[in-house]
């Protein structure tokens, strides 16, 4: 909800007026392998990669999904089937985002399992490792752990790059991966919307991701994709000064925010009796031309007592988090959202103040 004041600004510009006639089949376009992709949004995505220059789409394919979520369900099936004798391994590096966990857990499929951190993975064979960079929940810049630890090369990688983007941290060069994740979610901040998608180097996959999507939801909404294509388009023209004013660039925008937001955080935590907040390189950004340091969209948190619980902690302050533990972590650390509305942000600041203090706070 942070960027919502800029889309505001922006409503009457980039409305869209759906008509009860419109958009009625199923299909969008027979002859893509995706074929409930909509054409506009298809195109939209390819100029958005071009104009940030965060990732590779020549001879790429692009399978759109409800939200990042679903792309990443349908990529276990396309890697998994038609199944063998035992599930495939699925990892990544802790801390990782709770939900590949519960995602993997929750149908109990044949197909594959979780098995927690890759730094801890050990077992040969097949293996799927997610890649999340910049990394949620600690803002980190991650490269693949398995190959180059164990030298297993029989692994498949997911790369998610929902947060690889110009408000969020410096652009260092297009992704050139297999397969790579996106979502309108953290891109723009439209999560209402459930657009993702993938750039897929392999036709094989991308069918079998298209298979997956057909059978668990036959397609996915075609008013959506209008919308994500329409507001894609507002970043671009933003971005390129096509017809908009400085104040329209989405990306410095909220990079803008961000920036505020982090000072106000440090300057809070710096003399906090209880709690370390992480620190990030500058690198010099392609996008903007200048050195950038990651913002990232959560604070995490470490305790400096080893034996205190972060989340708990901040739960006596009436401060919502996720435990570190839930993220293959300590229970030292938590993660707090900083993608909030201003009034919230701010109430969370003055909540964490009590910290800058020596009094025992919450049995400290």
């Amino acid at each position: 909800m942070m960027f919502e004041p800029f889309w505001k600004k922006m409503s009457d510009k980039y409305n869209v007026k759906i008509g009860g006639g419109d958009l009625m089949s199923y299909f969008s376009d027979g002859n893509n392998v995706c074929w409930f992709l909509e054409p506009e949004l298809g195109a939209a995505i390819r100029r958005l990669h071009g104009v940030v220059g965060n990732a590779v789409t020549d001879d790429r394919y692009i399978v759109v999904g409800t939200g990042s979520s679903q792309l990443f369900q349908a990529l276990l099936y396309a890697f998994t089937t038609p199944g063998g004798p035992e599930p495939v391994s699925v990892v990544s590096s802790a801390p990782y985002y709770s939900d590949y966990a519960e995602v993997v857990s929750f149908l109990r499929s044949e197909l594959f399992k979780w098995e927690g951190d890759a730094y801890k993975f050990n077992k040969k064979g097949a293996y799927i490792e997610v890649v999340n960079s910049p990394n949620n929940p600690d803002g980190t810049l991650r490269e693949a752990v398995v190959m180059n630890r164990t030298g297993n090369g029989n692994g498949k990688l997911i790369y998610d790059f929902a947060y690889y983007w110009p408000q969020f941290t410096a652009i260092t060069g297009a992704a050139d991966y297999d397969n790579m994740l996106f979502t309108l979610s953290k891109c723009t901040g439209h999560a209402g919307s459930r657009i993702g998608w993938a750039l897929v180097k392999d036709k094989d996959i991308a069918k079998k991701m298209t298979e997956y999507i057909t059978i668990s939801s036959i397609g996915v909404s075609k008013e959506s994709q209008f919308r994500a294509a329409k507001i894609l388009e507002a970043v671009c023209n933003g971005s390129q000064n096509v017809g908009s004013v400085k104040s329209e660039n989405f990306f410095e925008y909220g990079r803008k925010i961000l920036s505020k937001r982090w000072q106000k955080l440090r300057e809070t935590i710096q003399n906090s009796e209880y709690l370390i907040l992480s620190k990030y390189p500058q690198e010099h950004c392609l996008f903007s031309g200048k050195l950038a340091e990651t913002l990232s969209a959560y604070a995490w948190l470490e305790s400096k007592d080893d034996t205190k619980d972060c989340n708990e902690f901040l739960r006596g302050l009436k401060i919502v988090g996720k435990s570190g533990k839930i993220c293959g972590a300590h229970q030292k650390f938590a993660r707090v959202n900083l993608m909030c509305r201003e009034e919230e942000f701010n109430q969370f600041i003055e909540r964490l103040s009590a910290t800058r203090g020596k009094g025992v706070i919450n049995g400290y």
